[in-house]
């Protein structure tokens, strides 16, 4: 057992799994008489009656969680690691992820910015810092809006700061869909790593308070979630939900979208990657339905130089795929402002804690030193790379028709993620020639 288990057990309730990846026990309620949840029963576990219909074995696709022999073969059928791109028409696997690189090579894998150069370290800050200046520098503005339908869930005091957060950003969003005339008959709204659906929940009671009975909202996430928001509107026509990767997800079959002739992609915090699927995917639509997109921009250290779009530009400004990486890791910054990991802090917290302050003069600095940079400096610094990567994808979507901007969406006091991707397209027209 770990320290941290040591220290944290867990509840008489509770199962006694403990999740490496949350740092927690799993919190879903154990069988009868048993430590554990259904989930994560330990293979070979039986009932008190020792019945061997209800022998629990590891899944075939993901050993992580159990399930019972008995009911095998009905379990793959649903899992959530199964492989389903051999099924539907629209999954492709990997048609939006981009070309093929050759292997990844070991000098990315195991990078550490403390590790670097000063010729290195300091020369990618100057060219980020340069390319902020020439491209983004004061051209990013506010647009900070709210959403009718969001006054009423927002009245509630009860709600947590957590809570509250997540309605604000969803009514910006909302607010400036409505500003720009996108909530529209004959439209389908594609809300792309759509998650429990809350976006898509409070966008499907405006459609419907506005009567727009010819529109829909199509949700697409790669996993299957409990507690899903959208279960809870009236109208379930009005909202349809895909479960499917966006690096496999081919629009143009999608039989749900040919009602309507017109989409609005749209989401709220996709994280790195994430977002440059998306783009090839909506521009992977021969038919170009999509004319507009809002998508709430986030988690930049988990883009990857295979799917991102911005590469061409990148290279024209003298940004190689080693330097993408360590512009990669130093957007952290811009949030966390020390760019150490969280272990890493917690042990220097302790170590401070344990000494006098005359020690922590002379020993402590050592730490910031292997960073070069102060911590104003740092968040600085990783504001800048996040606004590159994502000028990145300003220039690509511009390349293929759309007017594409930045903007402030919320107040940085509501997230640090306070930025949203917005694109236009007027005609019908796009260039196909997807880099």
């Amino acid at each position: 057992m770990t320290a941290d288990k040591e220290m944290v057990m867990p509840a008489v309730d509770h199962c006694a799994h403990w999740v490496q990846r949350k740092k927690r026990y799993c919190k879903m309620t154990p069988n009868k008489e048993s430590l554990f949840c259904g989930a994560h029963q330990q293979p070979g576990e039986k009932s008190p009656e020792d019945d061997p219909q209800t022998e629990r074995i590891p899944c075939p696709l993901d050993p992580k969680h159990t399930v019972f022999k008995r009911k095998l073969a009905k379990h793959l059928s649903i899992c959530n690691a199964r492989d389903q791109s051999s099924n539907f028409p629209y999954l492709v696997k990997d048609i939006n992820a981009g070309e093929e690189l050759e292997a990844q090579l070991e000098t990315e894998l195991e990078l550490k910015l403390h590790e670097l150069e000063d010729a290195e370290f300091y020369g990618v800050i100057k060219k980020v810092k340069h390319l902020y200046d020439t491209h983004i520098a004061g051209n990013i503005e506010q647009l900070q809006l709210e959403h009718p339908s969001l006054e009423e869930p927002l009245s509630h005091k009860e709600y947590g700061p957590e809570a509250r957060k997540h309605l604000v950003q969803t009514s910006a969003l909302l607010g400036i869909l409505e500003r720009d005339k996108q909530l529209a008959e004959h439209t389908s709204y594609i809300e792309f790593g759509a998650g429990k659906g809350q976006l898509a929940f409070y966008l499907a009671t405006a459609l419907e308070s506005q009567q727009l009975k010819h529109s829909q909202v199509v949700l697409v996430d790669r996993l299957s979630l409990r507690h899903k928001k959208d279960n809870k509107l009236t109208n379930k026509q009005q909202v349809q939900r895909i479960r499917a990767d966006i690096a496999d997800l081919n629009l143009t079959q999608l039989p749900e979208l040919q009602r309507t002739q017109r989409h609005v992609a749209l989401s709220k915090h996709l994280c790195g990657a994430a977002t440059d699927l998306t783009i090839r995917c909506i521009l992977g639509d021969v038919a170009c339905h999509t004319n507009y997109i809002l998508i709430a921009l986030c988690c930049h250290h988990r883009c990857s130089w295979r799917s991102y779009v911005g590469k061409l530009w990148l290279q024209a400004a003298g940004i190689s795929r080693r330097e993408f990486t360590i512009i990669a890791k130093m957007v952290s910054w811009a949030v966390c402002g020390s760019g150490l990991s969280r272990e890493r802090r917690k042990a220097i917290a302790e170590a401070k804690e344990e000494q006098s302050r005359e020690e922590e003069e002379e020993q402590l600095p050592q730490v910031e030193a292997t960073q070069r940079l102060s911590r104003e400096e740092r968040e600085t610094i990783g504001y800048q790379c996040k606004r590159v990567l994502d000028q990145g994808r300003l220039e690509h979507l511009k390349a293929h028709g759309y007017e594409a901007s930045l903007k402030f969406y919320v107040p940085r006091e509501v997230t640090l993620e306070n930025v949203v991707l917005l694109a236009k397209r007027e005609n019908t027209k796009c260039n196909l020639n997807k880099s």
